[in-house]
């Protein structure tokens, strides 16, 4: 009998490949690289072959490291970067290079479709502002800009759908990526084609593959190409799974209605699943049915959060504290919280707006700047450090704010990602927001673990997602706010 579960975690630099066995215990983890190329400012582009190399020599490694035969993984699920789009032609060759998620050329088709949201229901996913990052602006974009490539383009998919066709040979759309991306709503219709036939793509749900398939439900085995590739098992099953943020919140616990997830790292996500739908300013979705029939998800997040930290860094690091770190030995990072944890709350009155690339939410402005507030002639470096902690913690606040403000009362908040490995910035955390968080066991590979989670219940190992997350889901740290410090 087949005893682990393999979940594809494939972010923006690398796939990374896990196996956990059904408890949750990680038996083996292996990464592989791949390129992003900016062809033009405010372009990022990668490179589908680039990604099926790094497959090829991260599966095998993985099972490898773990020392078991392939037939002895039951399922493996996959999660990717969203608004990533393949475009194929005939022979299932990319007509151009993917488009990567962070790819903003198409602002001007955003801003055109701003001018007729009050139109179209579609449109009440992303508020203030359509996202330039999604779907539609994308081919929007490609059909006025690129119109050879679109004629030639057969097939559209995320970069989800394109790991599941490479492992299975089935071309299908995950519902919970299109839900969470491309306007479609499981509850009304599927695909709003009144608002794709508006912004002139009323071509696109041709080159859509048929099948949408949500989160848990059978893709299919394991094909004989793929089996002789990556050294899998035609005897696995692959089970569709979602966006990789989303699988993140899988990974921590996150499963449960009225809870939050918070990944943390260059930007930050915040994430929680909802009985109830509203579409209110300041917070993206509720998407229906995103993850499971009977929820939606609720989104928010800030465009910079650790890269700021990295951005003091790399820029206005006292020499001093470069040669202090190399005398004790001691990481950097390490360094600068120990002298911003000297810095009383509140920073002496010096402030830090986080909006360093923007604003994801809740103002979805991507012209905002980032600033420090309240210079003096007191001000030290290590004034600059605390401030940015406390500027991209008070960020996290007011996404959360926002969403009480709609009737979503957060209660605890479940973390993951390079944030949740400080624990000054995490208690920082906590205690702004006035909450309970907490970090697991397998915080640093959530997404993966989210992925066996899904593919655990896709083939009946757990009834359902709830049972499987206490079942491989292990809590390490609590963070209890400081109640005195939260005033």
């Amino acid at each position: 009998m087949a005893e682990y579960l393999m979940g594809i975690d494939a972010g923006t630099g690398s796939v990374r490949v896990a196996l956990f066995d059904f408890r949750g215990q990680n038996r083996a983890y292996a990464v592989a690289e791949y390129g992003t190329t900016y062809p033009k400012n405010g372009w990022a582009e990668q490179s589908d072959y680039e990604w099926f190399e790094a497959l090829k020599k991260a599966i095998p490694e993985c099972i490898k490291k773990a020392g078991i035969a392939a037939d002895n993984i039951a399922a493996i699920t996959c999660d990717a970067t969203t608004n990533t789009l393949v475009y194929l032609d005939e022979n299932d060759t990319s007509v151009r290079p993917p488009i990567l998620w962070m790819d903003v050329r198409a602002t001007e088709e955003a801003s055109f479709i701003d001018t007729i949201r009050e139109e179209y229901d579609a449109t009440k996913f992303y508020k203030p502002g359509f996202r330039a990052d999604t779907m539609v602006p994308k081919c929007m974009w490609v059909k006025k800009n690129e119109p050879e490539n679109w004629a030639k383009t057969k097939t559209i998919m995320e970069f989800e759908d394109w790991l599941n066709w490479k492992l299975t040979g089935r071309k299908t759309v995950s519902m919970s990526v299109a839900a969470f991306r491309w306007n479609y709503d499981d509850k009304n219709g599927g695909y709003p084609v009144d608002f794709y036939n508006a912004v002139g793509l009323d071509d696109v749900v041709d080159k859509f593959p048929e099948p949408v398939l949500k989160v848990g439900e059978v893709v299919g085995n394991i094909s004989a190409e793929a089996a002789e590739i990556f050294g899998l098992s035609k005897k696995t099953v692959v089970v569709e799974g979602t966006a990789d943020c989303n699988a993140c919140m899988f990974g921590v616990g996150g499963v449960r209605p009225n809870g939050m997830t918070l990944i943390g790292g260059t930007s930050t996500c915040l994430l929680g699943l909802s009985e109830e739908e509203f579409h209110v300013d300041g917070v993206n979705g509720t998407y229906p049915n995103c993850m499971y029939d009977g929820t939606s998800l609720l989104e928010g997040g800030q465009t910079a959060a650790g890269s700021i930290l990295t951005w003091f860094k790399n820029n206005l690091l006292p020499a001093a504290w470069i040669q202090e770190a190399v005398n004790r030995t001691m990481n950097i990072y390490d360094l600068i919280t120990e002298k911003a944890s000297e810095v009383p709350i509140g920073c002496d009155g010096l402030v830090m707006m986080d909006y360093f690339q923007g604003n994801r939410a809740p103002y979805a402005d991507s012209k905002a700047r980032g600033m420090f507030w309240g210079l003096s002639i007191g001000t030290t470096p290590a004034h600059l450090a605390r401030a940015v902690y406390e500027g991209v913690a008070y960020g996290a606040n007011h996404c959360i704010v926002s969403m009480k403000k709609a009737g979503y009362d957060v209660k605890e908040i479940y973390a993951c990602g390079g944030l949740a490995q400080s624990d000054f910035w995490m208690q920082m955390h906590a205690d702004i927001i006035g909450v309970p968080m907490y970090t697991t066991v397998e915080s640093q590979s959530a997404g993966c673990l989210g992925d066996c989670i899904i593919a655990a219940v896709g083939v009946g190992i757990y009834p359902n997602f709830w049972e499987a997350a206490d079942s491989m889901i292990r809590v390490d740290k609590e963070y209890i706010p400081n109640m005195e410090a939260h005033k």
